[in-house]
């Protein structure tokens, strides 16, 4: 490249620092890493959510294992719906 195009480069660039300069490309940087930071959390938000409505963690449903059918159990005999022989055979049956 010979010298006057060189010269006439640097006249161009120089003629477009106000609008294109350093200032517009910070700006670009930063938008595209907020932008990048916004794509990712969504990511982020996305994954925990899948992983929370699979693991049934927000089910209102209360716990229907061997644990509540004892605990059923108890409860009936405590209000007196079952007498004790009846109790020990359900206890047994559900341990």
């Amino acid at each position: 490249m010979d010298a006057s195009m060189q010269e006439v480069m640097r006249d161009m660039m120089a003629g477009m620092g106000g609008m294109m300069g350093v200032g517009w490309m910070n700006a670009a940087l930063w938008v595209n890493l907020l932008l990048g930071l916004g794509l990712l959390a969504l990511v982020i938000i996305g994954i925990a959510g899948i992983q929370w409505l699979l693991s049934g963690a927000h089910s209102s449903q209360p716990n229907r294992g061997p644990d509540r059918s004892l605990e059923i159990v108890r409860e009936r005999y405590a209000r007196g719906e079952i007498n004790r022989d009846e109790f020990e055979r359900m206890h047994q049956d559900l341990s």
